[in-house]
């Protein structure tokens, strides 16, 4: 009896010891999950350590897009013995003291998680010291744990170094996307960073070469050095202080709108955040003026009280939550609206003034004339009278007699005929036809014809009944499958410019397009030159016109902002979708008979006619059996 309650107890404490603590390296793997998705993370963290640190001077240093080097030299404050070897405990933080310090935070990190995550998955080498102190400290770490920690006669500053990033995670390195795309997500956190804090001096190298060299300067000046080309001739200031929210900014302009999201930043208390609640606000606010599907440019700073914002509610702290969402929407709103009136970029209404009253330029300074105008009356007139006021016509010709006006078509006829008969290529008929609804020929005619429906649609009849066809998508797949053809095949023509065009593009786009540059060629581009900021265009598609190729490219650019495929095929192809729907006939453009015929005659001559290269339907066929079925209800 007792064995058995003693194996019954056994069991129990067995069944209850299924809860254990994790060990620390693995905690910290962990959260490298959430903290460190890409070398860019590593980035973004160790940036915002420096500019916590006071640095003045910061360099970014990176090798084969951070997947073999992430590196970070500031000249901020440094850090002691204790605090060095402390920083790689999870949770260990110089900002946070007590709960309420969450809701009153003037740093960018604070969890004090980001460095033990990042210790946790690669090798990372820390040099440091302080400006009162004669000697730094120098630490190694492999997977959390510490190889050395030495003294060392070090510059006054920190330096980050972290290698071979997801080195004990070999699943997580295989998820890296390529060289390419990850150099951009890089990019991308470097600018957030800089364009946040102008007094700070940043410089980045890949490989060796340098990409940003930005000196301190104001807001506006960061913008244009790092955005480079002619972008301060694009940017309308914004400025509104209100008891909620202070706005300091700049927005573009609406005519240099892009497809892509690139160049839209908002910073709260100098932090960079996303918002799809703020982002509608700004775009209400271009409201009417924007082509379809273009995006402004916007880089606002947002100051409110940091009691009224929850920052850590995102591992990334790209999220923030506002007390009062609905003024600040309006604020914003009002605030770009005003800027652009303003600026006289969009159109103001004054509802006050009347425009007839207003006086012309040449008359300004011409007084008014005192002559009273005089009053003419013909006394004699009379309205009821039969006969009509006789006007002076005296230096009028009188007009010829028309009496014999019947004698001005004699002989017309005869005439006709013998012109008629003397041209072999016209026939004068003399015999009456006989009304009738349709002619021969007529009949010939109508059936051949297409007809174009509320702008979008094309039908075209055939024996069974009809094709209804939409005019973008079958154009869309016409335009697919030459261009596939002109990559692959290597025989595009182009069309030499007169005057070669300059181009400006971000740092990140033109890398973009360095990388596309040999399939962009095939299509019939021809590039003089690649700058740093600008390309240089000498020659063009055919079907490319002059004025669509900042279009065609600003597309391209948007539709392939994750990426560019490693396979030769998958670009190429990704290159011929973009560039047939930027030159696809649009949805509301009116199409002539010989326009809407080619379209026809075009796509059946593809060889997938039945869908549009995105796998929408290009045409649909209506038997006269469905027709006859439907007067039949």
């Amino acid at each position: 009896m007792l064995s058995n309650l003693q194996k019954s107890k056994n069991s129990t404490q067995r069944m209850s010891s299924i809860i254990q603590l994790l060990p620390d390296h693995v905690a910290n793997q962990i959260a490298a999950g959430e903290v460190v998705q890409r070398p860019a993370s590593v980035v973004k963290e160790l940036l915002e350590n420096a500019v916590d640190a006071k640095a003045t001077d910061i360099k970014l240093i990176i090798k084969d897009a951070g997947k073999s080097l992430v590196q970070i030299i500031d000249n901020g404050l440094g850090m002691s013995v204790t605090d060095a070897r402390l920083c790689f405990e999870r949770h260990a933080t110089s900002k946070i003291r007590q709960a309420e310090d969450l809701f009153s935070l003037h740093t960018k990190g604070f969890r004090g998680e980001a460095l033990a995550s990042i210790a946790a998955i690669a090798h990372v080498e820390l040099k440091t010291k302080q400006e009162q102190e004669e000697l730094g400290t120098h630490i190694l770490i492999e997977g959390s744990k510490i190889l050395s920690q030495d003294v060392a006669v070090l510059p006054k500053g920190t330096s980050f170094a972290v290698k071979n990033l997801f080195y004990n995670i070999p699943a997580r390195r295989n998820f890296l996307k390529s060289e390419i795309v990850e150099q951009r997500h890089i990019i991308d956190e470097f600018q957030r960073v800089a364009l946040a804090h102008p007094n700070i001096h940043f410089t980045m190298y890949h490989n060796g070469s340098e990409i940003f060299n930005l000196p301190q300067s104001n807001f506006r000046q960061r913008i244009v050095t790092v955005f480079a080309g002619k972008t301060n001739e694009k940017l309308v200031p914004v400025q509104e202080t209100t008891d909620i929210v202070t706005i300091q900014g700049f927005v573009s302009k609406p005519e240099f709108a892009k497809k892509s999201r690139g160049e839209q930043f908002f910073f709260v208390n100098d932090r960079f955040i996303k918002s799809g609640y703020l982002h509608h606000a700004v775009m209400s606010a271009y409201e009417g003026l924007l082509r379809e599907g273009c995006q402004p440019g916007y880089f606002l700073n947002l100051k409110v009280p940091a009691h009224t914002i929850d920052i850590n509610i995102h591992p990334t702290k790209t999220e923030i939550k506002f007390d009062d969402e609905h003024a600040l929407y309006a604020i914003l709103r009002s605030a770009i609206k005003h800027s652009l009136g303003q600026f006289n970029v969009a159109p103001i209404l004054d509802f006050d003034r009347d425009a007839n009253l207003d006086t012309p330029y040449h008359y300004k300074n011409i007084a008014a004339v005192s002559v009273e105008p005089t009053i003419q009356v013909n006394g004699s007139y009379n309205p009821f009278s039969d006969e009509k006021p006789i006007k002076n016509f005296a230096n009028y010709p009188k007009p010829e007699s028309t009496a014999n006006w019947q004698s001005l078509y004699v002989g017309l006829k005869q005439d006709t005929e013998t012109i008629m008969l003397e041209n072999g290529n016209i026939h004068f008929e003399n015999d009456e036809v006989t009304a009738s609804l349709f002619d021969e020929n007529e009949v010939e005619q109508v059936v051949n014809r297409t007809y174009q429906i509320h702008k979008k649609y094309i039908v075209s009849p055939i024996k069974s009944g009809m094709v209804i066809m939409d005019q973008q998508r079958a154009h869309q797949r016409i335009l697919y499958e030459q261009f596939l053809t002109n990559i692959t095949v290597h025989q595009a023509a182009s069309q030499q410019l007169l005057f070669p065009l300059n181009l400006y593009f971000s740092v990140s786009e033109i890398r973009l397009l360095s990388e596309l540059k040999n399939a962009l060629v095939n299509t019939g581009f021809v590039f003089e030159e690649s700058a740093k900021d600008h390309i240089v265009i000498s020659g063009l598609p055919v079907n490319v016109s002059e004025s669509e190729i900042t279009i065609v490219l600003e597309q391209l650019l948007a539709d392939l902002q994750d990426g560019v495929p490693e396979n030769s095929y998958s670009q190429n192809d990704s290159i011929a979708k973009s560039m047939a729907r930027s030159l696809a006939v649009k949805t509301g453009t009116y199409l002539t008979e010989k326009e809407q015929e080619h379209l026809v005659n075009g796509l059946f001559a593809c060889k997938d006619p039945n869908v549009s290269p995105f796998q929408k339907p290009t045409f649909i066929t209506m038997r006269v059996e469905d027709l006859d079925k439907r007067f039949a209800l």
